[in-house]
């Protein structure tokens, strides 16, 4: 690399060692003390042989699995359909305007639609649906977290799908192949890249989300996220909420090797 370069580099790597390296370090530092401030290595010990850390962990990783998959279902037709369109500007400045909206603004926003005096509570519960009321429940957490992390599902899959180029499409029409052999030969493949990106950047937030699962789930979702709120603010056992912190951060980093493109890696 050009010495200029390098030069110009380095405001990059202080700001991680600052903003990313500094932090994770004291996360690892604290998670080695106890509540009483002793060295210890009971809270990884605590963590992998407590059976309620372990359900936590498993709701975490369905909860992120199903916004995940929610938003993909989604957000793919409607990134397929943007590149389509005459106005795909418009469309992207659309996708792109709520996620600017404070999460708490939105937070509450659903909290009135789906409360009992809500319309979309109320239509369900003339359906026969959630009589008891939809708020605070898992399919809430999930329709609104969903909706939250749905523009950082549509970005990365509208950049992979605009740059196929369409004449690959038109020769696959011209061979005689289906719309869905078009599909499943041309487009899905060649789109991977943004379903790589798309399902990065929702499914590890959504791992540790805490702010909805308390607002829209109320305290009848507990994940990692809503775990690590407790011990910081609650019982102040900062040691025990940073060793979830340090195994979130684990969690993050295998999911994405986990979703990294293999092909480019052996290259």
């Amino acid at each position: 690399m050009n010495k200029s370069y390098q030069r110009l580099s380095v405001p990059y790597y202080l700001w991680l060692i600052v903003f990313v390296v500094g932090p994770i370090l004291l996360l690892v530092y604290q998670s080695f003390f106890d509540i009483h401030g002793n060295v210890t290595l009971g809270n990884y010990i605590k963590y992998f042989t407590s059976w309620n850390y372990m359900q936590m962990t498993l709701n975490s990783f369905l909860f992120a699995f199903l916004i995940t998959l929610l938003t993909l279902v989604v957000a793919y037709p409607f990134a397929y359909f943007m590149t389509r369109s005459k106005r795909k500007d418009l469309w992207l400045l659309l996708v792109i305007l709520p996620a600017w909206v404070n999460l708490l603004l939105k937070a509450y926003a659903f909290i009135g639609i789906l409360s009992k005096d809500g319309w979309i509570a109320s239509t369900l519960a003339s359906l026969g649906f959630f009589e008891e009321g939809f708020l605070f429940s898992n399919t809430a957490f999930i329709f609104v977290a969903a909706y939250v992390e749905l523009p950082f599902m549509i970005q990365p899959l509208y950049q992979a799908l605009d740059a196929i180029p369409e004449r690959y499409i038109i020769a696959s029409q011209d061979l005689g192949a289906s719309a869905w052999q078009t599909f499943h030969r041309i487009i899905w493949p060649l789109s991977m890249d943004g379903v790589r990106s798309g399902v990065q950047t929702v499914f590890i937030p959504s791992l540790s989300m805490f702010l909805i699962t308390r607002l829209i789930g109320g305290n009848r979702i507990i994940t990692l996220g809503t775990a690590v709120e407790q011990h910081y603010l609650v019982t102040q056992d900062w040691g025990m909420g940073s060793t979830i912190g340090v195994i979130l951060v684990l969690l993050m980093f295998l999911i994405m090797n986990l979703t990294k493109d293999r092909k480019k890696g052996v290259a």
